[in-house]
C-alpha cells in the first residue's frame, strides 16, 4: 500500500547528510503525485494526438497522398504497428532504467522526428511522397511513441496508493481520448488549410512541450528502507510467465479492436456512406473522445469505491458487442430506408458515437486491474505488453478494413467489431 508523501515527515537529505539530496532522495510536497499524474496525461494526449488525430486526417490524407484505401489503411497501420513492435522492450527498459529517463529519451526522439516529416514527408505543388516513403515515417514514429504508455503508468503507480490507483490511473487513461479529441477537432481542418507540414509540426510542439514537463516535475517517488512508496510486492510469476496478465492483456488487445475501427474509419465512414462534411465528421470524432473521457474517470471513482473492476471489464464488452450489433442492423438495413436520407444522417453519427464511446470507456479500470496483478515493480512490463496486443489492433484493423468493405460493405466491418467485442467477454478473468 502505498503512502502519500509529506515533507513534514521526514528531515531534508541535506540537513541528515550534510550535502545535496540525490533527485530519489528528494523531499516532495503531498501534492506532487498530482503533477506526476499531470505529467502522464499530457505525454498520453500528445501522443494520442498523433496516433488518433492523423487517423482522423485520413479524407485529406487519402487526397493529398494521392492513396487508394488500401494505401490509406497500410499507412495508418504501421504507425499503430511501430507502437506494438516497440511497447515492451520500452516496458522493459522502463522497469530497468525508470519511467522518466525512458519518457524523456522517447518523447523527445517522438518530437524531433516529427519535426524532420513535416519538413520532409509532405506534399508539395512539385512532389508526393510516395505511400512507401509516407509508410515508414509512420512506422517510426510508432516505434519512438511506443516508450509514452508503459513509462507513464508506473509513475502513476508508484506515487498513488492502492485505494487511489484506478481513479489515478483512469484520469491518466482519458489523456488518449482527449488528446484524440483534440486531434479530430484541429488536424482534419488544419490538414485542410495549411497541409501537413502544420499537422507533423504541431504534433511535434506537442511531444516536445510533454518532455519539458516531464523533465521539470517527473521524479522516482522517495525510497523508504529498500522499497519505494506506493510499492506493492505482489507474490506470484513476472508478468511474462503469470497467465492472468496475458489473459487481461490479451481481453484488452481484442476489446481495442472495435475502437480502432471507429477511430481509424469513421471519418471514412461518415463521408462516404452517411455523406456529412468535414465539420460534422469531426465533431462525431470529438463527441466519441469527450464521451470516452467523462466514462473513463467516472469508472475509475466507481470501480475504486465498490472494488469491482473484473466485473465491469466483462459488463463493458457485452455493452459494447451490444452497439455494434445495432449499428451493423441499421447499416445493413440503409439501402431499404433510402428514402429516409435525413433520419440516416441524423441518427447513424449518434449510433456511432454511442458504440465508439461504449467501447472506450474502460481503459483506465484495464490497466489498473493489470498493474495490481502485476506489482508496482513490473508495471512498465506488463502495461507494456497489453499495448502490445492494442497496437497490434492498430496495425491489424486498417489493414483489414478495406478487404471487409470489398467484400461485406459496412455491415461486415461493424459486425466483425461486435464480434471482436463478445470474444473478449469470457476471456477478461472472473470476480475473484
Amino acid at each position: 500500500m502505498s503512502a502519500i508523501i509529506d515533507c513534514t515527515d521526514r528531515q531534508p537529505t541535506e540537513l541528515r547528510k550534510g550535502g545535496p539530496a540525490s533527485p530519489a532522495e528528494k523531499v516532495f510536497s503531498p501534492g506532487h503525485r498530482w503533477k506526476v499524474l499531470g505529467i502522464g496525461v499530457a505525454a498520453n494526449a500528445s501522443f494520442s494526438a498523433t496516433f488518433s488525430g492523423i487517423p482522423a486526417t485520413a479524407v485529406v490524407l487519402r487526397q493529398g497522398y494521392h492513396l487508394g484505401n488500401a494505401e490509406l489503411g497500410m499507412a495508418l497501420g504501421v504507425l499503430g504497428l511501430g507502437v506494438a513492435l516497440s511497447e515492451l522492450p520500452w516496458g522493459l527498459l522502463t522497469d530497468r532504467w525508470g519511467d522518466r529517463r525512458v519518457l524523456l529519451i522517447g518523447l523527445g526522439a517522438t518530437a524531433a522526428w516529427l519535426f524532420v516529416m513535416a519538413m520532409l514527408v509532405v506534399p508539395t505543388r512539385t512532389s508526393i511522397p510516395n505511400v512507401t516513403l509516407l509508410s515508414a515515417s509512420l512506422l517510426l514514429t510508432g516505434l519512438l511513441g511506443g516508450s509514452v504508455n508503459g513509462s507513464s503508468g508506473r509513475a502513476i503507480m508508484a506515487w498513488f496508493r492502492e485505494s487511489e490507483r484506478g481513479f489515478a490511473m483512469s484520469i491518466r487513461q482519458t489523456a488518449v481520448p482527449l488528446g484524440g479529441g483534440l486531434g479530430a477537432l484541429v488536424l482534419p481542418s488544419l490538414a485542410l488549410a495549411c497541409g501537413f507540414a502544420a499537422v507533423f509540426g504541431l504534433l511535434a510542439a506537442a511531444s516536445a512541450l510533454s518532455a519539458l514537463f516531464a523533465w521539470r516535475w517527473l521524479h522516482e517517488p522517495p525510497m523508504q528502507g529498500e522499497g519505494q512508496f506506493g510499492s506493492a510486492v505482489v507474490a506470484g510469476p513476472p508478468p511474462l510467465r503469470n497467465i492472468e496478465v496475458w489473459r487481461i492483456a490479451t481481453a484488452i488487445g481484442l476489446l481495442c479492436f472495435p475502437q480502432v475501427a471507429v477511430l481509424t474509419f469513421a471519418s471514412v465512414f461518415l463521408h462516404d456512406f452517411v455523406g456529412v462534411g468535414t465539420a460534422a465528421t469531426s465533431a462525431s470524432l470529438a463527441a466519441v473522445q469527450v464521451g470516452a473521457v467523462v466514462m473513463r474517470v467516472w469508472s475509475g471513482r466507481f470501480t475504486d469505491r465498490h472494488g469491482n473492476r473484473r466485473q465491469f471489464l466483462r459488463s463493458c464488452s457485452a455493452i459494447s458487442a451490444l452497439a455494434f450489433v445495432v449499428l451493423w442492423l441499421l447499416v445493413l438495413a440503409a439501402p431499404a430506408m433510402s428514402g429516409s436520407a435525413f433520419f440516416l444522417v441524423a441518427i447513424l453519427p449518434v449510433l456511432l458515437v454511442v458504440a465508439g464511446i461504449s467501447v472506450s470507456s474502460w481503459h483506465g479500470v484495464a490497466y489498473t486491474e493489470l498493474a495490481t496483478l502485476a506489482g508496482t515493480g513490473h508495471v512498465g512490463t506488463a502495461l507494456s505488453l497489453a499495448n502490445s496486443f492494442v497496437f497490434v489492433g492498430f496495425f491489424l484493423v486498417p489493414v483489414a478494413i478495406p478487404g471487409l468493405l470489398h467484400l461485406c460493405s459496412w455491415p461486415g466491418v461493424w459486425l466483425s467489431a461486435a464480434i471482436c467485442a463478445l470474444i473478449a467477454w469470457p476471456i477478461f478473468l472472473r470476480p475473484a
